[in-house]
């Protein structure tokens, strides 16, 4: 169990999951660049960022809900979180102050963009699951994800196996914080979406230095090139 001092980003576990330079590019060198897609993703968090809470019948919305887990060493705040009013025959469930009977949360993390192949997503998603999971002592078995171009929501179910990939992408991105790891830069098709890309240069890939200034300074051969 980690102390409340050592609690890391949760957000950190998507950008590692993505890539681990990234990830080491933002949380260790302290490097963030926006562009289009984060200034686009920055406008989609305009209502969860407000906090306000709403009720509906048997459902409570609650917005930018803080949440923490001490087993994983993590904290962060979820965009959505959802309670659905549980049958009175229900034995199990999360209890809300001033609210009779059991509930079981929801989290629907909002993201921009479409689903995508890897599960960076869905992985920041089962980490704030497994925040409401110790904090309210209750099973959190499934979530969501709503993403801005389809404008529809992309189920989750929070099983073992994605269980297990966020809690090993929580113990590496705890790796790279503490030992101050920065993995070197290597071109993927990925890396043409990334935000950091101009401070990362994987396009220098492959390239020794010797030979990479050489080419700089060699009269119609361009970098890289040449023996």
């Amino acid at each position: 169990m980690y102390s409340e001092d050592d609690l890391l980003p949760l957000s950190g576990l998507q950008h590692i999951v993505f890539c681990e330079r990234q990830a080491a590019l933002i949380h260790v060198e302290r490097l963030w660049l926006d562009d289009a897609a984060t200034v686009e993703g920055h406008h989609l968090h305009e209502t969860t960022d407000s906090g306000k809470g709403e009720s509906r019948g048997d459902l409570r919305i609650a917005r930018s809900l803080a949440l923490r887990n001490l087993k994983l060493g993590l904290a962060g705040v979820a965009d959505v979180v959802e309670f659905h009013r549980l049958p009175p025959s229900a034995t199990a469930g999360a209890r809300l102050r001033s609210q009779p009977g059991l509930w079981r949360p929801f989290p629907v993390e909002y993201k921009r963009g479409r689903p995508k192949l890897h599960q960076a997503d869905e992985v920041q998603l089962c980490a704030q699951a497994l925040c409401l999971e110790e904090m309210l002592e209750t099973e959190v078995p499934e979530g969501a994800l709503f993403y801005g171009k389809t404008r529809r929501r992309h189920h989750v179910i929070i099983d073992e196996p994605l269980r297990d990939l966020t809690a090993r992408a929580a113990a590496r991105f705890r790796e790279l914080i503490e030992k101050r790891l920065t993995p070197l830069a290597r071109w993927e098709k990925k890396c043409e979406k990334c935000s950091l890309l101009v401070r990362c240069r994987p396009e220098t890939i492959g390239r020794s230095t010797a030979r990479y200034i050489r080419g700089l300074f060699s009269l119609g051969s361009p970098p890289g090139d040449g023996p």
